[in-house]
Formats: C-alpha cells, sequence, structure tokens
C-alpha cells in the first residue's frame, strides 16, 4: 500500500527513509479510524481504496491540521470535518453488505 500511496502522491521512485515512516504513520492512523468506524472490525482489502485515498488527504494537509479552510494569496481550500466523509456512504454500504452491527460493537450479525 506504502508504494501505491507514493505513487498517488507523485513521490514513487524516492528512497527517503524518514517519508517512508511518515506515510506508512499516516496509513496506520489512518487504518485504525476506518477500523473505529467499522466497529472494531479489521479494514478488509477490499477497503484499501479508502485507507490510501484519506492517507492522500492527511498527506496533503500536513501543517494544516486543525483549520477548517486555509487561504493562500487569494487561493482558499476549505476542509471537510472529518477525512472520511467523502466516503461515508461507501462505508455505511460495506457495513449493510457484511452484516456489521455498530451499535453491538462491530459484531456481524445473520
Amino acid at each position: 500500500m506504502l508504494e501505491d500511496l507514493k505513487r498517488m502522491l507523485g513521490l514513487s521512485g524516492q528512497k527517503d527513509e524518514e517519508l517512508d515512516q511518515k506515510l506508512n504513520w499516516i496509513l496506520t492512523t489512518t487504518r485504525a479510524r476506518l477500523k473505529v468506524l467499522l466497529g472494531g472490525i479489521d479494514p478488509e482489502k477490499d477497503l484499501d481504496y479508502i485507507i490510501t485515498e484519506v492517507s492522500i488527504v492527511r498527506y496533503n494537509r500536513i501543517g494544516s491540521e486543525g483549520f477548517q479552510s486555509h487561504t493562500v494569496e487569494g487561493e482558499s481550500v476549505g476542509f471537510l470535518n472529518s477525512d472520511f466523509d467523502a466516503y461515508m456512504d461507501d462505508i455505511q454500504a460495506y457495513k449493510d453488505q457484511e452484516n456489521i452491527d455498530v451499535s453491538k460493537g462491530g459484531i456481524r450479525w445473520i
């Protein structure tokens, strides 16, 4: 997943251990947050695209953490309340498909 993330960020081919550590940390924390949204169930490979895309958003927000918007030289950028907002329909569809009941601690029901 690290190489996919680097490719999407235009960083593929770069050998930078510090950058790799930072990107791996972003991937790990993004996966952990998605696990919480799934009620404690580890995200399966089907959801890797969400982890990668949210990781891109998080990488691009480095230095702008906590801002709802950011303006530089007339260019204004607004941020969603949660980096996962754009994927909540996908997450809910996955929970429905997998019969995941978050209110019961992420238990799959039949």
